[in-house]
């Protein structure tokens, strides 16, 4: 009921989104949903309008060209070079299963998807380049999305120039926005689905990515495909993301850069296998040599920033949500689960002060920090495999430590020893599997749900002396991560569950075997 009724607030502040087009000129009016002022369309006027129509019972058809274009057309591949230096938008229709839209442009424009269904047996679908002269200069495109939309490309690339890139379905060389009430879907299955060379910023729209791509080595490169990838950044402000990858050694999302995830809704799951030999982090694997390519949920090498939205990872093979920078969440809602590495890693600092965060790992940590790990605030539920694993981990051995200041933690596996446990901690005599518990912090109930399985102790942590019942019959409250948690929700029956006090460390002692809640 809270995602639907955020859903249709969501809609309803997105209806003004208006695109109409008088005497060649096209303006855009809605309400801003990005504080990044330029990557809001409504702050840009496009001055005419070029649109393409695919049909696979001809050619397609370019109007609105002027002399400042020049347009090829071979069947239903389009490929257009404009010279000039005002905004231009481009709209793209029709069906076709043998066709591409290829754009040379030295200046940011829109292209707007409406009603187009368009498949490219040899390369990208789209393929955004800079100019001609230089076309791996890229500037902003703006993805205005209306209506119904496919992309998808073959499983193989070619006639790519060699001076050129062209990494997926749809590609840019420079920034990709996207806004509208549209939808698109798109079918990776011979590189990436969405890439940009510079940054991704979703703020409207449903965007559907599916792959089936697998990693590959291909001379001295390794292709390794994700559903969307970005070398800047990828920022989320709104909009539904559905990313899922079945390939081996694919992700949902990879990044060079950062994230910054602050609204809408992301829904990553990945099926594939590891790809190539058991380099250093694959699963019970050592250090071989570097050809290994992991198929992790979501992978950023910059910063993760967290502070609103919905986030949804379930992965079988590797991590669900990793950073090789900071980790910081302090809003939204994160539910992460990996079937054999940890749900979420950062290799700095970790922090929660807000929000509401799930961890579920079935064969290493829930929440793990190579630095210090904080939980300042918010909602915590974290999962460990059995021991020596631990519901969350910091990175003791290095020196760093795990500090628990403020929140509502419940943390099947323990905590790292050595943690410094400014809020008290309290560890039941035992916990049972597939069960509901009530935990009650002052005047708040939370309603949480055990696994089939997982590490020992079972501990628990609020601003105040909490109370603990197993047991339970639950109704209403408000549900968070897939209805395994239900805040401000009325139980009855059970029984009280003796607490005692916890200083840290797993308990020893591993829980029963795997095979609980997350699999996929």
């Amino acid at each position: 009921m809270k995602h639907l009724l955020n859903y249709l607030l969501f809609v309803l502040l997105a209806m003004s989104f208006a695109c109409c087009q008088k005497d060649n000129i096209v303006s855009v009016d809605r309400i801003a949903t990005s504080d990044d002022v330029s990557d809001d369309i409504a702050g840009t006027t496009f001055a005419q309008t070029v649109s393409v129509a695919f049909s696979d019972n001809g050619n397609a058809v370019v109007t609105g060209a002027t002399d400042d274009f020049s347009v090829t057309i071979n069947g239903n591949d389009v490929t257009i070079v404009y010279m000039g230096e005002e905004y231009m938008m481009y709209e793209l229709s029709g069906t076709a299963t043998d066709g591409f839209f290829k754009l040379y442009s030295g200046s940011k424009q829109g292209i707007t998807l409406n009603g187009v269904n368009l498949t490219n047996p040899n390369g990208a679908a789209i393929n955004v380049q800079g100019p001609a002269s230089a076309p791996n200069k890229g500037k902003r495109t703006f993805i205005v999305l209306k209506g119904t939309n496919a992309l998808a490309d073959g499983t193989l690339y070619i006639n790519t120039p060699s001076t050129e890139d062209e990494k997926a379905v749809l590609f840019s060389e420079g920034q990709l926005v996207f806004s509208g009430m549209g939808s698109l879907a798109v079918v990776a299955s011979g590189k990436s689905g969405i890439v940009s060379d510079d940054y991704l910023h979703f703020m409207e729209g449903t965007v559907t990515v599916s792959t089936t791509t697998s990693a590959a080595v291909s001379g001295s490169e390794t292709l390794k495909p994700a559903c969307l990838k970005a070398n800047d950044y990828i920022k989320v402000t709104g909009g539904t993301l559905y990313l899922s990858s079945s390939g081996t050694g694919a992700k949902g999302i990879s990044c060079d850069g950062y994230g910054i995830f602050r609204g809408g809704i992301v829904n990553v799951t990945v099926t594939g296998s590891n790809y190539g030999s058991s380099g250093s982090g694959f699963p019970g694997g050592g250090q071989s040599n570097s050809d290994g390519v992991s198929a992790k949920g979501i992978k950023f090498d910059g910063n993760l920033s967290i502070t609103g939205g919905s986030l949804v990872v379930k992965t079988t093979a590797h991590e669900g949500i990793e950073s090789k920078g900071a980790i910081t969440i302090s809003g939204g809602e994160v539910y992460s689960y990996s079937q054999s590495d940890d749900a979420i890693n950062s290799a700095g600092e970790f922090t929660i002060s807000g929000g509401y965060v799930y961890g579920h790992s079935a064969g290493n940590d829930g929440l793990d920090a190579n630095g210090n790990c904080y939980i300042k605030g918010g909602v915590v539920y974290a999962i460990s495999a059995s021991s020596p694993e631990v519901a969350i981990d910091a990175n003791t051995e290095g020196g760093y430590k795990l500090y628990v200041e403020g929140g509502t933690l419940i943390a099947i596996g323990g905590l790292e020893s050595g943690s410094s446990l400014t809020q008290s901690c309290y560890s039941a005599s035992s916990w049972s599997q597939n069960t509901w518990y009530a935990l009650t912090v002052g005047s708040t109930v939370y309603a949480f749900k055990t696994p089939s399985s997982g590490g020992t102790p079972l501990v628990v942590s609020g601003a105040s002396t909490p109370t603990l019942s197993s047991g339970v019959t639950v109704s209403g409250g408000t549900s968070y991560f897939e209805g395994l948690l239900y805040q401000d929700a009325s139980v009855s029956g059970g029984s009280s569950v003796s607490l005692s006090s916890y200083t840290g460390g797993n308990g020893g002692g591993g829980g029963p075997g795997w095979g609980g809640h997350g699999s996929f």
